[in-house]
């Protein structure tokens, strides 16, 4: 008996110290949980060159990758040299034609590269947020650098993605774009950078329950 009350005990204990752990690991994560995403989802890769692959061919882009990697159909709304606010006027369209379970959010770089005012930027960014949410859709941002001699990701990305409680793939842009083996130009990646962004993307994905971790 005395026996069966110490094994109880030890059950009851790892059961405890497992949920323990568990909230523990939720407490610490800074991404938002996302939706699983079944077998025939849609993912809208939105934003400009970046999204659009210049620098590599079309196959070697990071959504015609990212669908490979996934499984996924992956939708490339990459537009090469388009600012926020067209970006914004444009979104609702495709949100309309496409209905995607999740959208990819790349867009600003041509706002710093033209000095546009970064609060303008950040707000037409949370309205493209905003306007997928409305469709249904859940979003991932895209962290993308400021111009300068070092490459970093902008701060109005950890802002918005605070803000608005999305999850962010924070450096994977800048850490390719500081790496001239992974550079097509100053501002592009090549099509090994464009791959190294679809890996780091999938990772964010997985870590965050779209997809599953096999």
């Amino acid at each position: 008996m005395k026996r069966k009350h110490i094994m109880r005990n030890r059950i009851l204990y790892r059961a405890l110290l497992g949920g323990v752990l568990l909230l523990v690991l939720a407490a610490c994560s800074d991404q938002p949980t996302l939706s699983p995403l079944p077998a025939d989802a849609v993912i809208l890769a939105f934003g400009d060159s970046l999204t659009e692959g210049v620098g590599a061919n079309k196959e070697q882009s990071y959504p015609a990758l990212l669908a490979t990697l996934t499984g996924r159909r992956v939708i490339n709304a990459g537009i090469s040299g388009e600012e926020s606010d067209a970006g914004l006027a444009r979104l609702p369209e495709l949100l309309a034609t496409w209905q995607p379970d999740l959208v990819i959010l790349g867009h600003g770089g041509n706002d710093f590269l033209r000095q546009r005012d970064r609060n303008q930027t950040q707000a037409n960014l949370a309205q493209m947020i905003a306007l997928a949410r409305e469709q249904g859709s859940e979003v991932v941002l895209l962290g993308i650098p400021r111009p300068g001699l070092l490459v970093r990701t902008h701060s109005l990305y950890d802002a918005l993605a605070d803000e608005r409680k999305v999850s962010l793939q924070a450096n994977a842009i800048s850490e390719i774009l500081s790496d001239k083996a992974l550079k097509s130009d100053h501002i592009h990646p090549n099509a090994q950078g464009y791959r190294q962004l679809a890996e780091a993307i999938k990772r964010l994905l997985r870590q965050a329950g779209a997809l599953s971790p096999g």
